[in-house]
């Protein structure tokens, strides 16, 4: 689990707070705990706290995936850089603090060694049977790998990288930028070479220069027995490819699970109606029912009424983690006839009679009253 705090309670806003709400929390508290005012211990870690929560709740796109998957969903689905990109920094900080810069002035660019890759998230559809059982799925998804021809480094094979002259090869410039707090020094991306830290003279022909090429993999993944909708299963190292030699990132198989014609679920329990007939109702009778693993006899006590529920236990969905299975609960729904022969609404006016409850009497057709006369 993640151990993220909740974005709104960061900002100190509710669910439905708009848009202005959102930023104005934010600058109030972005002003209180920025690293150049603030030196108390701890400030800094505030500041980028309360920056990515203003980043996530600002974009509604994230804040929708936020909403709907919590952390999790934000995590798997943006990295740190993702998160922060389209976030309006502008309007509160004033001057050119667009997204690099912001993200230059909360994170850094000091790391330009080995990254790892980003994590991908896809949805895979399975039925109640084979969440039952469990089954082994394939997914096939597309992810970025080095290119093969230049091995990832992004120049046409046989030809020469220089090192960028702009920042001596270390992919990072320093610049002061003016705030609304004062002049701030801070290290940026190269503009010449993109914190590459070198120059691709001859650019690979496959992949153009980027290092990268978008490839469809095929994976085989086991879904364990139980497993419910919306749950995730992780793949490791079946993400992108990481950054100067960094290890993969992870791939997330989201499972949704499709409605069946018979059975709700319910956590482990599952749910289903059963059609009887008056008479089955009235006195009782021993029917066979399919479950979603066989055909098992259940007892239908006389006097049963609609909404009734009988429980087959042992017989819902199977423990993700852990042994045993859930309940089966079947509804009975009492059947009134649309039509009726002549007998069988004789027998039944005889029956109201003997219960002794009102009904209305149907007068005889034309051609039964001849008969009867």
């Amino acid at each position: 689990m993640s151990g993220k705090r909740d974005y709104y309670e960061i900002l100190g806003v509710g669910r439905d707070a708009s848009p202005d709400d959102v930023k104005k929390a934010y600058r109030k508290l972005a002003i209180k705990l920025h690293p150049d005012r603030n030196k108390e211990d701890g400030a800094e870690d505030k500041f980028k706290e309360v920056s990515e929560a203003y980043a996530v709740l600002s974009d509604q796109e994230k804040k929708a995936r936020y909403d709907q998957f919590g952390h999790p969903g934000i995590d798997q689905q943006y990295s740190t850089e993702d998160i922060f990109r389209g976030a309006n920094f502008n309007d509160i900080f004033g001057g050119g603090g667009g997204f690099g810069s912001i993200f230059d002035m909360f994170f850094g660019r000091q790391n330009q060694g080995p990254q790892r890759g980003r994590d991908l998230q896809v949805a895979h559809s399975i039925t109640l049977e084979e969440a039952l059982t469990g089954v082994e799925a394939t997914i096939k998804y597309r992810r970025l790998e080095n290119c093969p021809p230049c091995n990832g480094t992004g120049a046409e094979p046989g030809s020469a990288v220089d090192k960028c002259k702009t920042c001596a090869g270390q992919g990072q410039v320093r610049q002061v930028q003016r705030t609304p707090f004062g002049n701030i020094a801070q290290t940026a991306i190269c503009p010449d070479c993109r914190g590459e830290g070198k120059i691709i003279r001859n650019p690979c022909n496959k992949c153009r220069g980027s290092g990268h090429d978008r490839v469809e993999r095929t994976v085989r993944v086991p879904i364990p027995a139980g497993i419910d909708h919306g749950q995730s299963l992780r793949m490791s190292g079946q993400g992108e490819v990481g950054i100067k030699g960094g290890p993969p990132g992870d791939l997330y198989i989201e499972i949704r699970l499709q409605e069946h014609k018979r059975f709700e679920r319910d956590g482990v329990d599952l749910l289903t109606e059963y059609p009887i007939s008056i008479p089955q109702a009235v006195l009782g009778v021993q029917k066979d029912i399919e479950t979603l693993d066989g055909v098992v006899q259940i007892n239908i006590p006389a006097g049963a009424e609609t909404g009734k529920v009988l429980r087959l236990k042992g017989k819902g969905m199977p423990y993700l983690r852990g042994s045993g299975r859930g309940d089966l609960h079947v509804k009975l729904r009492v059947i009134t006839p649309q039509k009726l022969s002549d007998r069988a609404r004789e027998l039944m006016q005889e029956l109201a009679e003997e219960l002794d409850t009102d009904v209305e009497k149907r007068r005889p057709g034309f051609f039964n009253f001849l008969r009867g006369h």
